[in-house]
Formats: structure tokens, sequence, C-alpha cells
């Protein structure tokens, strides 16, 4: 229960000794009169939830041996009270400020620390700026802890530091470290060293051996390179090493076997290669084993079945192979088991489904074979068996995992049988991806409605049949659901406009008869809506919600029976198509991390993205019966990198507001019914690599220069009016310019005459040759086909064909050998 700092507090007496309100629920500020505590030498209030100031008159606590104000995250120090507090408590030993708000405090108000200080925890607490050096030199200082300060800087000195340290923390610090010999001569009672993710100058590994007091040793996340050195098999008083995220490369030493204490050994995420020794089965006290990311191959040692303690093993993402030996089920304790990643083949052995305390078991992607079989026990939390071959039908024990959170047998393909409707007992359930298989049978109802916890929903791929539930509860959890490449039938239920918090709507690839389901624009997160390939129709309604779509990445409702105009009242809203992303992440969940996918033509080729970026904006309305002409206010989306009209029955002229699209990466606008020229404003789509004109009625001269040297004929194959080098076709005589620029206004009036040219001068223009065709016809008419006029007409047409001969040897001469 969280309670009030209380005033009462101020009754107690004034020779009080020792407090101690740790982890109380304490809230507020704290008392201004705690300054008659003269007396205090141990003051615990770690664990609260304290706010503001700690109050000026702490300095009068004199007597103070310990002070811990830890996790009291919105405690914030002032300056000018915390200076003079560090000044007065000058017999203070333990200081525990971890976790509080120090922002605010210049780290060289620790400059005047009591001299008697043994233990000194800062970390979390955000100081930025140079750590005073001095500070490492106090003689009788045994722990030190400023890690996960990331804007802290300094230099770790290199000698004459106390010989009682013991514990050393700077992880995630900026403060220089030299591990060096004048150091480690120095620190022989060190037995917690941790510098992960820390900034290591220089340092020379082999002279760790001589830390023999070390019992936690955590370097990872460095830049360590070269082999581990044979030295650090003298530690035999480890218990905990950590070497992870580096660029350790070799062979894992056998000597390793000598650390007969350790009970945690992290080598992951490094350039480990050869086979796992063998003699790790002599750390027999190991609970803990990581060997991730690395690349070990040959097969798991049986030696592994010694460690009959271990709770975690991670081999993943490596190259291991074979099948997993029965040596291993004497593994009894183990919770977390993650061997994706690898090439493991044969079938998976049961008795991993007989472990009684598995909370997690990842066997994705690798070459797994066979049925699944039934587990024993109910303990499993997350299980992941996609990415292999395993085929008959899920089994029932499954569905009895009551704890279960994560299931995930995607992509098995040979997975067969229904999807039992008491996969809805699963309450806990909060990923459920059953896609790319061979499922059939309806899909259960009560999916829409089983759990609240449910994110993510993907049954994709599979041969469903049925209709798309329509019980979707209110105040769901659901971000993703993807149906697609099933035989779903009937409506797109209403009753999705609960899932408020959905991303990703894929329904595309099935049967679906409806109009365009408009109540979708109300989601307010929505990203990516797929519908294409069902039998949807209408669309003439426009938008009836205020920012409809507006958060819209993806909009793909390709090849259906949509008609009508194209939807200019939707462009107007899709604000996430007209602002592009500054940083690219990949779309997930935020609980469990399950990494978005998606089934996408892109560039013309269909292509299953297993991660979306946040960056990628797609607008695909291909293959439907759209009329109408293409707005220009379709320039207004500017982050857009694919855009496909393509089959259907537009009309009207290519806008020129299309070269504002700088983003564009691909545009097809082919088989519709556009005329006049093609802009030369798209020749400054700098990214864009495919454009298809084909199919239309285009004429004119194609633009040369810029991208469209870079097209290839069947880009405007299909538009015989066309002419230019890229369909190899001779343009005669001069060509009127291309689509002169036009603004987002519909109204937009601006035409050939109003620009560049006046009504007066066409009218002169057309005067003169009125005057010379009348004169020549009076000649020739008086003169019965003069012979001179007729030698004169000849020269020049010969003339001319000498030169365009010469001219088309010149153009395609090369291109037709």
């Amino acid at each position: 229960m969280s309670l009030l700092v209380p005033d009462s507090l101020m009754n107690l007496s004034s020779s009080l000794s020792s407090l101690k309100l740790n982890d109380c629920g304490l809230q507020r500020k704290l008392p201004s009169s705690m300054g008659k505590f003269k007396h205090l030498q141990y003051l615990d209030l770690g664990g609260n939830n304290l706010t503001g100031p700690i109050p000026y008159d702490f300095d009068q606590l004199t007597e103070l041996v310990s002070l811990y104000l830890s996790e009291n995250f919105y405690l914030s120090p002032e300056p000018i009270s915390f200076h003079k507090i560090v000044q007065n408590l000058t017999k203070l030993r333990d200081l525990d400020l971890t976790s509080v708000n120090m922002s605010l405090v210049a780290p060289n108000s620790l400059t005047n620390l009591s001299s008697s200080l043994s233990s000194l925890s800062l970390s979390g607490c955000g100081l930025q700026g140079k750590f005073p050096g001095n500070n490492f030199l106090l003689p009788n200082l045994e722990s030190l802890d400023l890690s996960y300060n990331e804007g802290l800087t300094g230099s770790f000195p290199s000698s004459n530091l106390s010989n009682v340290l013991s514990q050393l923390r700077l992880s995630n610090t900026r403060i220089s470290v030299y591990l060096e010999n004048d150091l480690i001569s120095n620190l022989k009672s060190l037995e917690y060293m941790s510098l992960r993710n820390c900034n290591i100058i220089r340092s020379d590994l082999p002279l760790l051996g001589n830390l023999t007091q070390l019992i936690i040793l955590d370097l990872s996340s460095n830049n360590f390179s070269g082999q581990i050195p044979p030295s650090l098999s003298n530690l035999t008083q480890l218990i905990y090493l950590v070497l992870s995220s580096n660029n350790f490369s070799g062979q894992i030493p056998q000597s390793l076997r000598n650390l007969t204490q350790l009970t945690f050994l992290d080598l992951s995420s490094n350039n480990f290669n050869g086979q796992i020794p063998s003699s790790l089965g002599n750390l027999v006290q190991l609970r803990s084993l990581y060997l991730s990311s690395n690349k070990l191959m040959g097969q798991v040692p049986d030696s592994l079945g010694s460690l009959v303690n271990l709770s975690d093993l991670d081999l993943s993402n490596n190259q291991l192979v074979g099948a997993i030996h029965s040596q291993l089920n004497t593994l009894s304790n183990l919770q977390y088991l993650f061997l994706y990643g690898n090439l493991f083949n044969g079938t998976i052995p049961s008795f991993l489904f007989a472990l009684p305390s598995l909370y997690y078991l990842y066997l994705h992607n690798n070459n797994f074979i066979g049925n699944i079989s039934e587990l024993q026990y109910y303990s499993l939390r997350i299980l992941d068996l996609s990415n292999n071959y395993l085929h008959g039908t899920i089994p029932s024990s499954i569905f009895k995992q009551e704890n279960l959170q994560v299931l995930i047998l995607a992509s098995n393909s040979k997975l067969t049988g229904e999807i039992s409707s008491s996969i809805c007992k699963l309450r806990f359930l909060r990923v459920l991806d059953l896609s790319t298989n061979s499922l059939s049978g309806s899909m259960p109802q009560c999916l829409g409605n089983f759990s609240s916890m449910l994110s993510v929903l993907h049954l994709g791929m599979n041969n469903l049949q049925g209709t798309i539930p329509s019980t979707f509860s209110k105040d769901n959890s659901l971000e993703y659901l993807s149906l697609n490449g099933n035989e779903i039938e009937g409506k797109i239920s209403s009753s999705i406009i609960n899932c408020t918090m959905l991303q990703v709507l894929d329904l595309g690839n099935n049967k679906i008869e409806d109009t365009f389901p408009y109540f979708l624009e109300t989601l307010p997160k929505l990203q990516i809506l797929v519908l294409k390939s069902n039998k949807l129709q209408g669309f003439g309604k426009g938008p009836t919600a205020y920012n409809s779509f507006s958060k819209l990445r993806i909009l793909d409702i390709s090849d259906n029976n949509f008609s009508g105009p194209l939807p200019t009242g939707y462009f107007n809203s899709l604000e996430a198509m007209m602002a592009s992303d500054q940083i690219m992440i990949y779309m997930t969940t935020n609980y469990t991390g399950y990494v978005y996918s998606i089934e996408m033509t892109w560039k013309g080729v269909e292509i299953e993205f297993t991660k979306i970026r946040s960056t990628i904006r797609v607008l695909d309305l291909s293959n439907n019966n759209f009329t109408g002409e293409i707005p220009k206010m379709i320039g207004k989306l500017k982050a857009l990198q694919q855009l496909n009209l393509s089959h259907n029955s537009l009309t009207g002229h290519i806008q020129s507001s299309l070269g504002n699209l700088t983003n564009l990466e691909s545009l097809d606008l082919s088989s519709n019914l556009l005329t006049g020229r093609i802009p030369t404003q798209l020749g400054g789509l700098t990214f864009l690599a495919i454009l298809n004109l084909s199919h239309n009625q285009l004429e004119g001269r194609i633009p040369s220069g810029e991208q469209f040297n870079t097209f290839n004929p069947s880009s405007f194959e299909g538009n015989l009016g066309l002419c230019g080098f890229q369909v190899l076709k001779e343009c005669y005589g001069d060509e009127a310019p291309s689509l002169l620029p036009s603004s987002f206004d519909e109204g937009d009036g601006s035409t050939l005459f109003e620009d560049g040219f006046r009504w007066k001068a066409v009218t002169m223009g057309y005067g003169c040759g009125f005057v010379f065709g009348v004169a020549t016809g009076y000649i020739v008419f008086r003169t019965k086909k003069p012979s001179w006029f007729f030698r004169m007409v000849e020269d020049i047409w010969n003339l001319k064909i000498k030169k365009k001969k010469k001219k088309n040897v010149s153009r395609y001469g090369a291109r037709r050998n």
C-alpha cells in the first residue's frame, strides 16, 4: 500500500540512530525538518516513490554512516543542497543513490566525498560530464558502481588505486579504462568487475589472470578481439563470466574446464568457430550457458548431459548439425532452451516435450521432420517450431498449456487438420501464428474474443474456410491480424472496429464478397491494410471520419471489382504517405518482439517481406474498374515508394504532379486509357527504377535524359503514338513541349495559350502561312506543274532521306548489331 510521508515521523525521538523504511510505498516529498535527527547513523528510504529535492537540512546529519535513497525515481537533488550534503557528511561510508535523478547535479560536486567512503553506488542516475578522477583514489573504497550513466565521461586511473577495491562497475559509461599492468596489479582484492559497453582504450587481457579473487567478470559489448587468453583459466573463483558481443575468434578454449565454480557463462555474439568443446561438461555448477550467434559447427557434445543444473541453454544462430542426442534427457531442470537458427535434423526428440520445468522452447529455423509429440507437462509459456518440415496434426496437448503466451508453428507446410476450438482455452495467449501450413476446416469463431491479451493472430496461407469472426470484443489488444491466402467467404465484420490497437490488417487472397469496409477508417493506429484479390466492389462513398486512414503506410486493394473514380477524398487524409520516417525500424509487437510480415507485389514481383520496414509506403489500386482521371493532388503523397494504378479504365493525361513523388521507386500506370504526352517531370524521380506506361493511348516524343534513359522499350509498348529511341521509332518534325507543371488545385486552368503564346502571335502565324499557300497554289495552277518547282521539291526530299538514313544508322546501328 502506498503511503504519504507521515508528519508523525517528526515526532520520533531526536536521539534516533537508525531508521529503515525501505520499500514501504512512501510518497511525496521528504520532510524539511529531517535535520533534527542529529544522531542518525543509518537511514534507508530506498525503493519508495519519494519526489522533489533532498531537503537542505540533510547536511546537518553529520553522524550519518549509511545513506540509502536508491530506486526513488522521482527524487531529484538540487545542485547547491547536494554539494553541501556531500561536504558535511564526513563520516559517510555507504552512499547509494541508484536510479535517483541526478541530471541537475554536476559530477564535480562529488569531489568532497568523505575519505572514509567504502561503497558508492550512482548507477542509472543520468549523470552528465566528467567524473572527478580523485574519487577513484579514495583509500577505503571497496565498491564503486557508476554503471548506466551514458553521459558520464572521464578516465579510470591506471595506478595508485585502493588495494581494497572489491567491486568495480562502470558499464554503459564513457569513462576510459586501461586494462594494463599497473591497473591490474593494484586490484588484487577485486571480486566484481563489470565493464560492459565501456570505453576500453588499451587492454592486456592475459593479465586478467592475475585477479585471482574475481568472482564476477563482465566485459561484454566492447571491442575485444583475438582469442580468449588461457590465463583466464586461473580465475578459479569465478562464478559469473560474460564476454558476449565482442569480436573474439578462434575456438572456445578447452582450458575453461578449470572454472569449476562457474554458474553463468556467456560467450554469445562473437566469432568463435569449431566445435563446442566437450570440456564444458566439467562445469557441473552451470545454470546458464549462452553460446549463441557464433560460427560453431558439428554436433552438440554428449558431455553437456552432465550439466544437470542447467536452467538456460542457448545454442541458437550457429551452424550446428545432426540430431539432438538422447543423452541430453538428463537436463531435467531446463527452463529455457534456444536451439533455433541451426541445421539440426531428424525428429524432435520426445524427451524435450517431457521436461517438467520447461518454459521457453525455441526450435525454429532448423530442418526437423516428423510429427510433433504430445506434451507431458503444462509449464510451457512460449513454443516456436516454425520454419521446419514438420507434418501431421497439431497435438491436442498444446491446447492444454494453460499458461501458454506464444504459439508459433508457421511455415511447416505439411501441418494438417483443423484448428480445434480448444485453442480458445488459452486465455493468456498473446501470439498465435499457424500460417503457411495446410490447415483446413473453418476458423473457430471464438478467436475473436477468447483472449483480451492476444496481440498477433496470423492464420494466413492455409486452406481455411468459413467466415471472419464476427465477435471481436471491446478492449482487446489485437495489433496484427492476417488471414491472407485462405478461402474465407462472407463479409468483413464491423466488430473489427473494436480492435483499436490494430496496426496490420491483411485479408487478401480470399473470397470475401462485400463493399469497401468504410468503418475501418475509424481505427486510429491502422498502418497496413491489404484487401487484394477478393470480390469487393463499390467505392463511391468518401471518408466519413476525421483523419481517415491517416496512419496508413500500405494500402493494397488491387484485383477486386471496385469501380467509379479514384478515392480522391481518402488521398487527402493519407498523412503517413505524405511524410517519410526519419528512423528505420521493423514493425513489431511491443510485448513479445514478434516481427510483422506481409506478402506484397513489389516492383512487379510477388515477395514475402519477413520484416516490414517502418519507412515503406505503397499505394496499389490496380486490377479494378476505376474510371476518370488521375487526380492532381496525388502528388501530395511525397513519401510513396510504389504507386500502381494499372489495369483500370483511367482516362485523361498523366499528371505532371507525379514528379513531386521524389521517393518513388516503382510507377505502374499500364493498361489504362491514358492520353497525351509523358510529362518530363517524371525524369526527375531519381529513385525510380521501374516505370510501366505500356498499353495506353499516349503520344508524342518520349522524354530523353535523366531516368528515361534507363527504361527499356517494354515500359512504353502498346502506345502507337509514342516515338523516341526507347521504342525505336523516329520522331518527325518539331514536337510540342510536354505538359506544363500543374498545381494541386483541381480548378487549375492554365493552357498553352495562357503561357508563352498570346492569341495575337498565333493569328499572325496563321496569316503568313495563308498568304504563302495561296500564292504558291496560284503559280502551280497557271504554269501547269512547272518543272522548276518539282525539281526544287525533289532535291529537298532526297536530301532529307539521306540525312535520315545516316541518323538512323548512327542511332540504332549498334543496338541492332
